[in-house]
């Protein structure tokens, strides 16, 4: 009988999440007919008994087991050699501080399939993510961000809640003036900022109406790709040309910064693609924007005061644009202040995990378990008996320093 074991999550900071509940893995057990076993963590969300209510055994040595789950990178001294391991890697961008990681996966022979990368065959888009979740907690943080900053209401972190259900309970606590709310992107994460916006009855309006009108309310705009770049040439935004050549595009942001109070930046960002705003343009009297949720989190990337993550503990501080510096939280009127934890998801984890694991359930293990006809284990798998698979041979170079 295949084992599954799910891994205890030893990176630091601490996550609680797992890639499946305790009602969930009775089911994989009972679906799929595999043994599934547990590792005993001190930091996960779900306790003991949640997982002896279900006939789920914990163990403190999971090394027995045939595939691995986690979710997040799993610390090189506790990977165990030749075995088969699911995790968000962080290295499919050649990031610099996981390359050590890469190269331990490799040495030790380890199969790495990465969450990021298992596709849809038809539409090419993700099956499984916690995206949803990083747009609900990072516009809640980005709202209470503003109640801090001017001193105006005071509701719970989202991490000090029990539930989703829960924190939903702290809206009616938000008193917003008549600000004006960007919210960059298309997918799940934008889609979860906006469920938080229609929790807390602000309106959404029209790029169009954002850029033009005034209002006596909270209002926020959905800003796609083509709201906010531009052809070089002057040509017409066709969305699959940015997509594929997001060089010959240049931003157009800036008019939106003249009239947003606040920022939630919940778009992928491509490092070939222009950024969202410059430190010049940030430094411009006409720069209104003075709060920004960068969910995305991507360290100088699209946004330039995004200069590092923040923590669940320490989620803020203040970007001083005419110095370019990080200084403490709502130090300074001029500051911009910036929201820009890394891991959203874990505060709120019971229904974090659940979403993921029933998108794992529907979506992944029908493939890893049976036959994997579409090849979406294999496409996601990017390193298999010491050796980069093909499809990740490009990350070469950056395995071996260069």
């Amino acid at each position: 009988m295949l084992k599954v074991g799910i891994i205890r999550e030893d990176k630091i900071p601490v996550d609680k999440r797992s890639p499946l509940t305790p009602a969930q893995c009775q089911m994989v057990a009972n679906q799929f007919g595999v043994d599934v076993k547990v590792q005993k963590s001190d930091v996960r969300v779900f306790l003991p008994e949640e997982y002896s209510q279900h006939g789920i055994e914990m163990v403190d040595d999971i090394s027995n087991s045939d595939i691995l789950l986690g979710v997040k990178e799993v610390p090189m001294e506790k990977l165990i050699a030749e075995k088969t391991y699911f995790f968000f890697s962080h290295t499919i961008k050649e990031q610099e501080y996981n390359r050590e990681l890469l190269q331990t996966i490799l040495k030790k022979k380890i199969k790495l399939v990465d969450y990021e990368c298992l596709l849809d065959s038809k539409t090419n888009q993700r099956i499984v993510a916690f995206g949803r979740f990083a747009g609900i907690v990072g516009a809640y943080n980005t709202i209470w961000t503003f109640g801090q900053r001017y001193n105006l209401f005071n509701i719970r972190r989202a991490h000090e809640c029990y539930d989703l259900a829960d924190m939903k309970t702290e809206f009616e606590k938000v008193e917003l003036p008549a600000i004006k709310i960007a919210i960059t992107g298309g997918g799940r994460v934008a889609k979860g900022a906006m469920e938080v916006m229609y929790g807390m009855n602000i309106l959404q309006v029209s790029p169009h109406e954002f850029l033009n009108e005034r209002f006596d309310r909270p209002v926020f705009a959905q800003l796609s790709s083509h709201t906010y770049h531009k052809k070089k040439d002057g040509g017409a935004f066709n969305r699959d040309e940015f997509y594929e050549n997001p060089g010959l595009y240049e931003g157009d942001f800036l008019k939106y910064a003249k009239v947003a109070d606040m920022l939630i930046a919940g778009a992928f960002w491509d490092p070939r693609a222009p950024v969202l705003f410059t430190k010049e343009d940030a430094v411009s009297p006409e720069f209104k924007t003075r709060i920004i949720g960068d969910v995305t989190c991507d360290i100088e990337g699209s946004i330039p005061s995004t200069k590092k993550p923040a923590t669940v503990d320490d989620p803020v501080y203040d970007y001083n644009p005419t110095t370019d510096t990080i200084e403490p939280e709502f130090s300074e009127e001029s500051n911009i202040t910036v929201m820009a934890v890394d891991n959203l998801p874990c505060e709120l984890p019971r229904d974090a995990s659940e979403s993921f694991g029933q998108e794992m359930i529907d979506n992944v293990l029908p493939h890893l378990l049976g036959e994997d006809k579409e090849d979406v284990i294999k496409n996601a798998t990017i390193a298999e008996n010491g050796k980069l698979t093909e499809r990740y041979s490009y990350l070469q170079g950056y395995v071996d320093g260069q």
